[in-house]
């Protein structure tokens, strides 16, 4: 039986999750969708030939949609009352990041899931089912270079609009970082400090690019994160992590290589849905597999939410001071000790 799906949100990655769901993956099938622009709700369903039907808001679609599952791909303040909404009704809740804009409002829907007493949240942060990322856990929980020592982390893109601002480079873009190395190393954040290098002629008069946040684990693990958002040559993604006995690297992502012009090299990637694209499909499917199997999703929890809106938080403090900021989580519910850092 295919598990009713229905999507709050219907612009470009609510668009691309429903042909997701319709086209690509299995065992899913779109029948609701909602979004505030009732007219792109409607053309949706109409372009992508759904049988699906278009509700006014969010909270009539759980209501009364007939869906087992939601998929959150709103404006981000509007995610934390669906999210909450979806878990009163018992129904799972596919949201992408972030979960809530603020840590507080994450805590609540932390403390909602925890009140349900089932887990029915998973988080959009695709990075943990990309195949490098997971090649490089594997190797990390194997032990193959002893302990973690020290991190390098590169998040590079092309360029970044007008409304791009400083703040954005954590709550946007570092954000995935943020995720995917307390996943790798299965550690929590104890501080974040941030700093400027010299900034880039090519970035907005109101944007301070380059940017290098250091962020120290609870172990002591010390993790240097930059974060270039106009540096013109491609959507660049790297990760190094150091151990006592060795390195590991994220894997390239593969290209054909090529000799031409009197020149050897490979093409880089510029778009960062091109890069991620398959984690994307894999992420979802898992959710759905997962839930079938278990009755549960498999992947980021409403804690993993939780801890990337502290984190973040201090880092645009970070940022503002120019000192290191304390990263103060609290105590994890019990609830997720068995639940949380899970992914393929």
């Amino acid at each position: 039986m295919s598990m009713k799906f229905g999507v709050i949100g219907t612009g470009a990655l609510g668009r691309e999750h429903i042909r997701r769901i319709q086209n690509t993956l299995s065992g899913g099938e779109v029948v609701a969708v909602t979004d505030v622009n009732q007219m792109a709700a409607k053309q949706v369903v109409e372009q992508l030939g759904l049988n699906a039907k278009v509700f006014p808001d969010d909270k009539t679609l759980i209501a009364e949609g007939g869906v087992d599952a939601v998929i959150i791909t709103s404006w981000g303040p509007a995610h934390k009352d669906s999210v909450l909404a979806a878990i009163a009704a018992g129904k799972y809740v596919f949201c992408e990041k972030p979960l809530a804009t603020t840590a507080e409002d994450c805590m609540e829907i932390v403390n909602a899931e925890v009140k349900q007493g089932k887990r029915l949240v998973q988080v959009g942060f695709m990075r943990r089912y990309d195949s490098g990322y997971v090649k490089l856990k594997e190797a990390l929980d194997n032990n193959f270079i002893g302990v973690p020592l020290m991190i390098r982390a590169v998040h590079r893109n092309p360029e970044v609009g007008e409304n791009y601002t400083t703040s954005m480079a954590i709550t946007d873009t570092l954000i995935h970082e943020i995720d995917v190395l307390h996943w790798l190393v299965n550690d929590d954040y104890k501080s974040v400090r941030v700093t400027f290098p010299k900034k880039t002629k090519n970035a907005s008069a109101h944007l301070q690019d380059p940017q290098i946040i250091t962020l120290e684990t609870e172990s002591g693990i010390i993790i240097n994160a930059e974060v270039f958002v106009n540096c013109k040559y491609g959507y660049d993604i790297q990760c190094e992590v150091v151990g006592e006995e060795g390195v590991v690297y994220l894997p390239e992502v593969q290209s054909v290589s090529f000799r031409k012009n009197a020149q050897y090299g490979v093409n880089l990637l510029m778009d960062w849905k091109d890069r991620f694209i398959q984690a994307y499909d894999v992420e979802l499917q898992d959710f759905i597999d997962s839930i079938k199997k278990s009755g549960e999703p498999n992947g980021p929890t409403s804690w993993d939410g939780y801890v990337a809106a502290v984190t973040a938080d201090a880092c645009v403090k970070a940022q503002e001071t120019g000192e290191k900021e304390p990263v103060a989580l609290g105590e994890k519910p019990a609830f997720y000790n068995s639940r949380t850092l899970s992914a393929v």
